[in-house]
């Protein structure tokens, strides 16, 4: 299984000093991959809860940078590592112009490059970019579909319900032939058949396992029935962890508990069948220090036992 660290995008660490330092430490450790979320807001009072136990939106979203940009100057300053989006909402911004950005970006990295699209939880966003809250389903396969067509033409052009985009030749291709993966984020049985008909993997965030590989057997079982070989489906499995000195219980991991529960948990995820799992210490650790200390520690747990 491969491991990946979170940029520090959020927080008091979104500078160039952390990314750097976080850039640094993946490369010089041996972590597989870097990755960026994706916010535009952050409401005192947000018109939905937040996706977690508590409901609270974390502190550390009212700093947030673009994780496009940030993925860029990630970029070029790294030569191993990929470079993944979890998530990024394709859905603030036209087909085009996103597959112009996730090509850049492949091109840039020579080729790293991981595309992770998410939906969003909160309607404010959309709000704020000017994009319907309903019909998101629909207004993400008309993306997939020009993102698909746009990185497969040599000259392009796309008429549909929602887009339109006039002929182009289309002369930059990404590195990744036909373009880099595209993972989406998606825990309803709806969404979770369109990762098995049409996307090229899953990223979820830490749950149980057996839920967890539960809702990855719904993907595949919807890949065989859309005659695609469900082998080549890859999952990415984020954990946003929160770091207790005490061991908790069934009822609160993989919410919160010891870095040694995280350990095991990330050990078993791998002999479960999951293909790469990230970690992102920015909820917990003070100081960025702290962060690269925790980061080490974890992958030599994980690695080495």
């Amino acid at each position: 299984m491969k491991l990946g660290l979170a940029l520090p995008t959020f927080g008091p660490d979104a500078r160039p000093e952390g990314i750097l330092r976080i850039c640094r430490t993946a490369e010089d450790m041996g972590y597989d991959s870097l990755w960026t979320g994706d916010r535009v807001l952050a409401p005192r009072v947000p018109s939905a809860p937040y996706p977690s136990s508590s409901g609270e939106m974390p502190r550390a979203y009212e700093n947030h940078m673009d994780p496009l940009v940030a993925l860029t100057f990630a970029a070029a300053h790294t030569t191993r590592v990929h470079l993944g989006t979890s998530t990024l909402n394709g859905l603030w911004q036209s087909p085009i112009m996103l597959a112009r950005s996730l090509t850049t970006l492949d091109v840039l990295s020579h080729g790293r490059l991981i595309v992770g699209l998410g939906l969003g939880w909160m309607p404010d966003e959309y709000t704020a970019v000017s994009v319907p809250w309903k019909g998101r389903g629909a207004r993400l396969d008309e993306t997939l579909d020009v993102l698909e067509e746009y990185w497969a033409s040599d000259v392009f052009a796309h008429e549909g319900s929602l887009f339109t985009v006039p002929e182009t030749v289309v002369g930059l291709k990404p590195s990744q032939r036909p373009g880099p993966p595209v993972l989406l984020a998606a825990f309803t049985p709806g969404g979770l058949r369109r990762v098995g008909r049409r996307l090229g993997g899953w990223l979820p965030v830490a749950m149980p396992l057996p839920h967890l590989m539960g809702m990855w057997d719904v993907i595949q079982k919807e890949a065989v029935q859309a005659e695609r070989d469900p082998a080549t489906l890859r999952m990415a499995l984020r954990v946003n962890p929160q770091l207790t000195d005490t061991k908790t219980g069934p009822d609160r991991m993989p919410q919160a508990g010891t870095l040694a529960q995280y350990i095991d948990y990330a050990r078993a995820a791998a002999e479960a069948g999951v293909h790469e799992l990230f970690m992102d210490f920015g909820q917990t650790p003070a100081t960025l220090a702290e962060r690269v200390d925790l980061a080490g520690r974890f992958l030599e747990g994980v690695r080495h036992g």
